[in-house]
């Protein structure tokens, strides 16, 4: 037999063999209508429908501080701290000087009462005095005289 180029004829029982899971309509899930990507609606089932977007809870909206207390406590007690310790050592500084000065004018009391004691009763002592003269001529081809006073 040769093909034709006709459409087929309807036939009113088709013979397909029943093989396979039968399927009825009351089994089949519901469809849902969903918008689609395009602006239209688009039939899904329901088990493979999205999940509603949950609103976003309400923040807290009111201004936070831009330095923590804490670290503000923090930072004040290390300046207040370093304030008082350079006090401190200029008071010390300060002090080092009187007591530096009252050295300096102990120390020249002292110098004066030596020299004034001296004074007073160093007059009646004798003093030795030994001089030495040593005179040295160098003359010609090596020769040196000496002469001791």
């Amino acid at each position: 037999m040769k093909p034709s180029n006709l459409p087929e004829q309807y036939r009113r029982y088709a013979e397909q063999p029943l093989t396979g899971v039968v399927e009825l309509s009351s089994e089949r899930e519901a469809a849902v209508w969903v918008p689609g990507a395009y602006g239209g609606m688009v039939a899904v089932p329901k088990s493979q429908v999205p999940a509603r977007i949950e609103a976003t809870p309400v923040r807290d909206l009111t201004p936070q501080r831009l330095f923590d207390p804490t670290a503000q406590r923090l930072l004040g007690a290390g300046l207040g701290g370093g304030a008082l310790l350079w006090g401190g050592g200029q008071l010390l500084s300060g002090a080092s000087q009187f007591v530096s000065a009252l050295t300096g004018a102990g120390a020249l009391v002292f110098f004066l009462a030596l020299v004034g004691a001296r004074a007073v009763l160093g007059r009646g002592a004798t003093y030795v005095r030994h001089e030495q003269h040593t005179h040295v001529h160098q003359k010609w081809l090596g020769r040196t005289n000496i002469h001791n006073q």
